[in-house]
Protein backbone atom coordinates (compact mmCIF):
# COMPACT_ATOMS: atom_id res chain seq x y z
CA UNK A 1 0.00 0.00 0.00
CA UNK A 2 1.64 3.12 -1.41
CA UNK A 3 -0.37 6.41 -0.11
CA UNK A 4 2.84 8.63 -1.98
CA UNK A 5 2.50 10.47 -5.51
CA UNK A 6 4.81 9.26 -8.10
CA UNK A 7 7.42 11.32 -9.71
CA UNK A 8 5.47 11.86 -12.64
CA UNK A 9 2.54 12.80 -10.75
CA UNK A 10 4.08 15.01 -8.16
CA UNK A 11 5.81 16.71 -11.74
CA UNK A 12 1.90 17.45 -13.32
CA UNK A 13 0.99 18.21 -9.92
CA UNK A 14 3.10 21.10 -9.16
CA UNK A 15 3.52 22.52 -12.62
CA UNK A 16 -0.48 23.02 -12.73
CA UNK A 17 -0.16 24.04 -9.27
CA UNK A 18 2.19 27.20 -10.79
CA UNK A 19 0.36 27.90 -13.29
CA UNK A 20 -2.94 28.16 -11.34
CA UNK A 21 -1.04 30.47 -8.79
CA UNK A 22 0.89 32.50 -11.83
CA UNK A 23 -2.42 32.79 -14.26
CA UNK A 24 -5.83 31.69 -12.90
CA UNK A 25 -5.89 33.26 -9.44
CA UNK A 26 -4.84 36.61 -10.22
CA UNK A 27 -7.83 36.28 -12.55
CA UNK A 28 -10.29 34.85 -10.35
CA UNK A 29 -11.92 37.29 -9.25
CA UNK A 30 -12.64 38.52 -12.85
CA UNK A 31 -13.94 35.71 -14.36
CA UNK A 32 -16.27 35.26 -11.17
CA UNK A 33 -17.49 39.35 -11.53
CA UNK A 34 -17.99 39.18 -15.55
CA UNK A 35 -19.14 35.30 -15.62
CA UNK A 36 -17.20 35.71 -19.47
CA UNK A 37 -16.04 32.38 -20.52
CA UNK A 38 -12.18 32.39 -19.89
CA UNK A 39 -10.90 31.67 -23.74
CA UNK A 40 -7.73 33.25 -23.54
CA UNK A 41 -6.83 30.94 -20.21
CA UNK A 42 -8.32 27.96 -22.07
CA UNK A 43 -5.65 28.72 -25.01
CA UNK A 44 -2.81 29.00 -22.37
CA UNK A 45 -4.32 25.84 -21.08
CA UNK A 46 -4.21 23.51 -24.41
CA UNK A 47 -0.52 25.20 -25.14
CA UNK A 48 0.33 22.92 -21.38
CA UNK A 49 -1.33 19.94 -22.84
CA UNK A 50 -4.37 20.39 -20.05
CA UNK A 51 -7.47 20.12 -22.45
CA UNK A 52 -6.44 16.68 -22.92
CA UNK A 53 -4.36 15.26 -19.93
CA UNK A 54 -5.74 11.23 -19.64
CA UNK A 55 -6.03 10.09 -23.35
CA UNK A 56 -3.25 9.24 -25.11
CA UNK A 57 -0.73 10.90 -27.61
CA UNK A 58 -2.40 8.81 -30.44
CA UNK A 59 -5.48 11.05 -30.78
CA UNK A 60 -2.94 14.47 -28.95
CA UNK A 61 -3.52 13.79 -25.67
CA UNK A 62 -0.96 14.45 -22.85
CA UNK A 63 -1.24 10.42 -22.20
CA UNK A 64 -1.46 10.82 -18.36
CA UNK A 65 -3.07 8.63 -16.11
CA UNK A 66 -5.84 9.10 -14.74
CA UNK A 67 -4.85 9.60 -11.14
CA UNK A 68 -2.73 12.49 -12.64
CA UNK A 69 -5.75 13.95 -13.99
CA UNK A 70 -7.39 14.07 -11.49
CA UNK A 71 -4.14 15.80 -9.48
CA UNK A 72 -4.17 18.52 -12.39
CA UNK A 73 -7.98 19.52 -12.11
CA UNK A 74 -8.15 19.60 -8.66
CA UNK A 75 -5.40 22.19 -8.83
CA UNK A 76 -7.41 24.13 -11.84
CA UNK A 77 -10.31 24.18 -9.57
CA UNK A 78 -8.23 25.48 -6.50
CA UNK A 79 -7.71 28.57 -8.54
CA UNK A 80 -11.06 28.54 -10.30
CA UNK A 81 -14.34 26.82 -9.29
CA UNK A 82 -15.61 27.39 -13.19
CA UNK A 83 -12.73 26.93 -14.94
CA UNK A 84 -12.64 23.36 -13.38
CA UNK A 85 -16.07 22.48 -14.31
CA UNK A 86 -14.95 23.58 -17.82
CA UNK A 87 -12.16 21.29 -18.09
CA UNK A 88 -14.58 18.33 -16.60
CA UNK A 89 -17.12 19.12 -18.39
CA UNK A 90 -14.72 18.73 -21.95
CA UNK A 91 -12.42 15.79 -21.07
CA UNK A 92 -14.59 14.04 -18.23
CA UNK A 93 -17.97 13.94 -20.19
CA UNK A 94 -17.41 14.73 -23.64
CA UNK A 95 -13.76 13.24 -24.14
CA UNK A 96 -14.44 10.29 -22.20
CA UNK A 97 -17.46 9.63 -24.22
CA UNK A 98 -15.50 9.47 -27.48
CA UNK A 99 -12.37 7.63 -26.41
CA UNK A 100 -14.56 4.84 -24.28
CA UNK A 101 -17.32 4.23 -27.18
CA UNK A 102 -16.10 6.26 -30.19
CA UNK A 103 -14.84 4.30 -33.36
CA UNK A 104 -11.37 4.91 -34.34
CA UNK A 105 -12.32 7.36 -37.08
CA UNK A 106 -14.69 9.33 -34.51
CA UNK A 107 -11.74 9.83 -32.30
CA UNK A 108 -9.31 11.34 -34.99
CA UNK A 109 -11.98 13.31 -35.86
CA UNK A 110 -13.55 14.55 -33.07
CA UNK A 111 -11.50 13.85 -29.78
CA UNK A 112 -8.23 14.70 -31.44
CA UNK A 113 -9.29 18.21 -31.57
CA UNK A 114 -10.67 18.04 -27.92
CA UNK A 115 -7.44 17.21 -26.94
CA UNK A 116 -5.20 19.93 -28.53
CA UNK A 117 -7.75 22.86 -26.98
CA UNK A 118 -8.79 23.26 -30.87
CA UNK A 119 -12.68 22.47 -29.72
CA UNK A 120 -14.51 22.78 -26.66
CA UNK A 121 -16.56 19.97 -25.88
CA UNK A 122 -19.78 19.27 -23.89
CA UNK A 123 -22.21 16.97 -22.65
CA UNK A 124 -26.17 16.88 -23.46
CA UNK A 125 -27.70 14.52 -21.43
CA UNK A 126 -29.95 16.72 -18.79
CA UNK A 127 -33.67 18.14 -19.70
CA UNK A 128 -36.26 19.92 -18.01
CA UNK A 129 -38.08 17.05 -16.79
CA UNK A 130 -35.56 14.24 -16.78
CA UNK A 131 -32.46 14.98 -14.23
CA UNK A 132 -31.51 11.93 -12.23
CA UNK A 133 -34.38 10.51 -14.03
CA UNK A 134 -32.46 9.75 -17.42
CA UNK A 135 -35.14 7.36 -19.24
CA UNK A 136 -37.84 10.37 -18.84
CA UNK A 137 -35.69 12.35 -21.41
CA UNK A 138 -38.31 13.74 -24.31
CA UNK A 139 -35.71 14.31 -26.69
CA UNK A 140 -36.09 12.17 -29.75
CA UNK A 141 -33.64 10.85 -32.86
CA UNK A 142 -35.61 9.70 -35.78
CA UNK A 143 -33.53 7.74 -38.41
CA UNK A 144 -34.80 9.06 -41.96
CA UNK A 145 -32.03 7.09 -44.40
CA UNK A 146 -28.10 8.04 -43.96
CA UNK A 147 -29.49 10.55 -41.19
CA UNK A 148 -31.50 11.17 -37.61
CA UNK A 149 -33.53 13.95 -37.29
CA UNK A 150 -33.19 15.16 -34.07
CA UNK A 151 -36.16 16.91 -31.75
CA UNK A 152 -36.13 18.38 -28.24
CA UNK A 153 -33.87 20.21 -25.96
CA UNK A 154 -31.55 20.10 -22.79
CA UNK A 155 -31.03 22.06 -20.10
CA UNK A 156 -28.04 22.62 -17.44
CA UNK A 157 -25.30 21.68 -19.79
CA UNK A 158 -22.05 23.06 -19.00
CA UNK A 159 -20.17 24.67 -22.09
CA UNK A 160 -23.26 24.51 -24.14
CA UNK A 161 -23.13 27.50 -25.65
CA UNK A 162 -19.20 27.68 -26.76
CA UNK A 163 -19.01 24.18 -27.15
CA UNK A 164 -18.00 23.02 -31.31
CA UNK A 165 -18.34 19.10 -30.13
CA UNK A 166 -21.07 18.03 -28.31
CA UNK A 167 -22.05 14.60 -27.13
CA UNK A 168 -26.06 14.06 -27.10
CA UNK A 169 -28.38 11.81 -25.49
CA UNK A 170 -31.90 11.11 -27.56
CA UNK A 171 -34.85 8.42 -27.85
CA UNK A 172 -34.41 6.24 -30.71
CA UNK A 173 -36.96 4.26 -29.61
CA UNK A 174 -39.45 5.84 -27.45
CA UNK A 175 -40.96 3.27 -26.09
CA UNK A 176 -38.48 1.42 -25.10
CA UNK A 177 -37.09 2.68 -21.81
CA UNK A 178 -33.62 2.89 -20.82
CA UNK A 179 -33.07 0.24 -23.77
CA UNK A 180 -34.31 3.15 -26.71
CA UNK A 181 -31.49 5.69 -25.85
CA UNK A 182 -29.03 6.55 -27.87
CA UNK A 183 -25.68 8.64 -28.21
CA UNK A 184 -24.57 10.77 -30.86
CA UNK A 185 -21.86 13.34 -31.74
CA UNK A 186 -23.32 16.83 -32.61
CA UNK A 187 -21.40 19.88 -34.31
CA UNK A 188 -23.42 23.03 -33.13
CA UNK A 189 -20.65 25.11 -35.34
CA UNK A 190 -22.28 23.02 -38.89
CA UNK A 191 -25.90 21.07 -37.57
CA UNK A 192 -28.66 23.45 -38.40
CA UNK A 193 -31.33 23.35 -36.02
CA UNK A 194 -29.26 23.56 -33.40
CA UNK A 195 -29.77 26.76 -31.22
CA UNK A 196 -29.23 27.96 -27.82
CA UNK A 197 -31.67 29.55 -26.41
CA UNK A 198 -29.86 30.95 -23.57
CA UNK A 199 -27.92 30.76 -20.05
CA UNK A 200 -28.13 30.27 -16.70
CA UNK A 201 -27.50 33.11 -14.11
CA UNK A 202 -26.04 30.87 -11.33
CA UNK A 203 -25.17 31.17 -7.75
CA UNK A 204 -21.31 30.22 -8.59
CA UNK A 205 -19.62 28.24 -11.13
CA UNK A 206 -19.01 31.87 -13.01
CA UNK A 207 -16.67 31.29 -16.43
CA UNK A 208 -18.50 28.20 -17.56
CA UNK A 209 -21.56 28.64 -19.64
CA UNK A 210 -24.52 26.51 -18.38
CA UNK A 211 -26.84 26.58 -21.28
CA UNK A 212 -30.22 25.90 -22.49
CA UNK A 213 -30.33 24.24 -25.81
CA UNK A 214 -33.19 23.26 -28.49
CA UNK A 215 -32.75 21.31 -31.61
CA UNK A 216 -35.09 21.78 -34.18
CA UNK A 217 -35.42 19.15 -37.14
CA UNK A 218 -31.49 19.40 -36.41
CA UNK A 219 -29.93 16.49 -39.30
CA UNK A 220 -26.79 15.19 -38.81
CA UNK A 221 -25.67 11.65 -40.35
CA UNK A 222 -25.97 8.31 -39.35
CA UNK A 223 -21.87 7.71 -38.98
CA UNK A 224 -21.92 10.22 -35.53
CA UNK A 225 -23.82 8.01 -33.73
CA UNK A 226 -21.84 6.26 -31.08
CA UNK A 227 -22.03 2.46 -30.43
CA UNK A 228 -25.18 0.87 -31.79
CA UNK A 229 -28.98 2.29 -31.47
CA UNK A 230 -29.73 1.46 -27.34
CA UNK A 231 -26.23 1.90 -26.44
CA UNK A 232 -27.17 5.50 -24.55
CA UNK A 233 -28.08 4.72 -21.08
CA UNK A 234 -24.87 2.69 -20.89
CA UNK A 235 -22.84 5.25 -22.40
CA UNK A 236 -24.28 7.89 -19.81
CA UNK A 237 -23.55 5.57 -16.58
CA UNK A 238 -20.42 4.71 -17.42
CA UNK A 239 -18.89 8.65 -18.42
CA UNK A 240 -20.68 9.46 -15.06
CA UNK A 241 -19.16 6.91 -13.29
CA UNK A 242 -15.62 8.15 -14.44
CA UNK A 243 -16.86 12.06 -14.04
CA UNK A 244 -17.83 11.56 -10.38
CA UNK A 245 -14.10 11.07 -9.65
CA UNK A 246 -13.32 14.82 -11.62
CA UNK A 247 -16.33 16.18 -9.41
CA UNK A 248 -14.71 15.35 -5.97
CA UNK A 249 -11.00 16.36 -7.58
CA UNK A 250 -12.97 19.79 -8.08
CA UNK A 251 -14.58 20.01 -4.68
CA UNK A 252 -11.39 18.84 -3.31
CA UNK A 253 -9.26 21.66 -5.26
CA UNK A 254 -12.21 24.65 -3.46
CA UNK A 255 -11.97 22.83 -0.01
CA UNK A 256 -8.25 23.29 -0.45
CA UNK A 257 -8.34 26.85 -1.72
CA UNK A 258 -10.75 27.80 1.23
CA UNK A 259 -8.19 26.05 3.82
CA UNK A 260 -5.40 27.80 1.92
CA UNK A 261 -6.98 31.59 2.72
CA UNK A 262 -8.41 30.59 6.25
CA UNK A 263 -4.79 29.61 7.79
CA UNK A 264 -3.44 32.23 6.07
CA UNK A 265 -5.99 34.83 7.75
CA UNK A 266 -6.12 33.68 10.92
CA UNK A 267 -2.45 34.12 11.37
CA UNK A 268 -2.61 37.71 10.05
CA UNK A 269 -5.93 39.09 12.05
CA UNK A 270 -4.90 39.94 15.38
CA UNK A 271 -8.06 40.67 18.00
CA UNK A 272 -7.85 40.67 21.70
CA UNK A 273 -3.91 41.51 21.29
CA UNK A 274 -2.97 37.95 18.94
CA UNK A 275 -3.22 36.35 16.33
CA UNK A 276 -6.97 35.11 16.14
CA UNK A 277 -5.18 31.22 15.49
CA UNK A 278 -4.20 31.28 19.15
CA UNK A 279 -7.87 30.94 19.83
CA UNK A 280 -8.43 27.29 20.07
CA UNK A 281 -11.94 27.08 18.76
CA UNK A 282 -10.04 28.66 15.81
CA UNK A 283 -7.30 25.76 15.79
CA UNK A 284 -10.19 23.33 16.02
CA UNK A 285 -12.02 24.81 12.64
CA UNK A 286 -9.06 24.57 10.93
CA UNK A 287 -7.91 20.88 12.24
CA UNK A 288 -11.48 19.70 11.45
CA UNK A 289 -10.77 21.98 7.75
CA UNK A 290 -7.58 19.59 7.32
CA UNK A 291 -9.14 16.39 8.19
CA UNK A 292 -12.10 16.57 6.51
CA UNK A 293 -10.01 17.67 3.38
CA UNK A 294 -7.45 14.38 3.77
CA UNK A 295 -10.58 12.02 3.87
CA UNK A 296 -12.13 13.74 0.97
CA UNK A 297 -8.28 13.33 -0.77
CA UNK A 298 -8.00 9.01 0.03
CA UNK A 299 -11.29 8.61 -1.09
CA UNK A 300 -10.73 10.29 -4.68
CA UNK A 301 -6.96 8.78 -4.59
CA UNK A 302 -8.61 5.30 -3.70
CA UNK A 303 -10.99 5.55 -6.53
CA UNK A 304 -8.78 7.08 -9.46
CA UNK A 305 -6.47 4.22 -8.39
CA UNK A 306 -9.24 1.42 -9.04
CA UNK A 307 -10.82 3.25 -12.72
CA UNK A 308 -6.44 2.71 -13.43
CA UNK A 309 -6.37 -0.72 -12.09
CA UNK A 310 -9.40 -1.82 -14.37
CA UNK A 311 -11.30 -2.39 -11.56
CA UNK A 312 -15.22 -1.92 -10.54
CA UNK A 313 -15.23 1.88 -8.93
CA UNK A 314 -19.07 2.64 -8.72
CA UNK A 315 -18.99 2.57 -5.17
CA UNK A 316 -16.04 4.30 -4.90
CA UNK A 317 -16.65 6.75 -7.31
CA UNK A 318 -20.00 7.68 -5.80
CA UNK A 319 -18.16 7.68 -2.15
CA UNK A 320 -15.77 10.20 -3.12
CA UNK A 321 -17.94 12.13 -5.40
CA UNK A 322 -20.04 12.62 -2.36
CA UNK A 323 -18.23 13.07 0.77
CA UNK A 324 -15.45 15.75 -0.96
CA UNK A 325 -19.11 17.62 -2.39
CA UNK A 326 -20.22 17.88 0.89
CA UNK A 327 -16.86 18.66 2.95
CA UNK A 328 -15.98 21.43 0.32
CA UNK A 329 -19.06 23.42 1.24
CA UNK A 330 -18.42 22.33 4.69
CA UNK A 331 -15.30 23.82 4.56
CA UNK A 332 -15.81 27.15 2.74
CA UNK A 333 -18.15 27.90 5.14
CA UNK A 334 -15.70 27.56 8.11
CA UNK A 335 -13.51 29.73 6.20
CA UNK A 336 -16.13 32.06 5.75
CA UNK A 337 -16.27 32.04 9.68
CA UNK A 338 -13.12 32.29 10.16
CA UNK A 339 -13.37 35.72 7.94
CA UNK A 340 -16.10 37.00 10.11
CA UNK A 341 -17.65 40.35 8.51
CA UNK A 342 -14.78 39.92 6.11
CA UNK A 343 -15.98 36.56 4.75
CA UNK A 344 -19.61 37.70 3.66
CA UNK A 345 -17.82 40.28 1.41
CA UNK A 346 -16.46 40.24 -1.65
CA UNK A 347 -13.15 41.64 -0.04
CA UNK A 348 -12.07 38.08 0.27
CA UNK A 349 -12.49 34.99 -2.38
CA UNK A 350 -13.90 32.87 0.53
CA UNK A 351 -17.31 33.41 -0.54
CA UNK A 352 -16.64 32.35 -4.28
CA UNK A 353 -15.14 29.19 -2.81
CA UNK A 354 -18.77 28.86 -0.86
CA UNK A 355 -20.61 29.70 -3.83
CA UNK A 356 -19.15 27.61 -6.13
CA UNK A 357 -18.68 24.86 -3.44
CA UNK A 358 -22.23 24.08 -3.88
CA UNK A 359 -22.39 22.68 -7.36
CA UNK A 360 -20.49 19.94 -6.31
CA UNK A 361 -23.66 18.73 -4.83
CA UNK A 362 -25.74 18.65 -7.30
CA UNK A 363 -24.39 17.98 -10.86
CA UNK A 364 -23.41 14.56 -12.00
CA UNK A 365 -25.20 12.82 -9.61
CA UNK A 366 -27.28 14.72 -6.01
CA UNK A 367 -26.01 13.65 -2.86
CA UNK A 368 -29.22 11.75 -2.84
CA UNK A 369 -28.80 9.82 -5.57
CA UNK A 370 -25.19 8.89 -4.73
CA UNK A 371 -26.69 7.69 -1.32
CA UNK A 372 -28.94 5.18 -3.31
CA UNK A 373 -25.69 4.02 -5.71
CA UNK A 374 -23.68 3.36 -2.46
CA UNK A 375 -26.73 1.29 -1.02
CA UNK A 376 -27.57 -0.37 -3.74
CA UNK A 377 -23.97 -1.44 -4.58
CA UNK A 378 -24.09 -2.72 -1.09
CA UNK A 379 -27.41 -4.50 -0.85
CA UNK A 380 -25.80 -6.40 -3.80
Amino acid sequence: MDFSLSAEQRQIKDMVAEFVDEEVKPRAAEIDETDEFPAKLIDEMAELGLMGMPFPEAYDGAGLDYHSYALGLAELSRGSGGLGTIVAAHTSLAGNMLYAFGSEEQKQMYLSPLNRGDDIGAFALSEAGAGSDVPAMETTAERDGDEYVIDGGKLWISNGSVADTVTLFAKTDPEAGRTGISSFIVRPNEDDGFIVEGTEHKLGDKGCPTAELRFDAMRIPVDRRLGEEGDGFIHALKTLNGGRITIAARSIGIAQAALDDALEYSQQREQFDQPISGFQSIQHKLADMDTKLECARLLMHQAADKKMRGETFIKEAAQAKLYASEISREVANEAIQIHGGYGYTKDFPVERYYRDAKLNEIYEGTSEILRNTIASQLLE
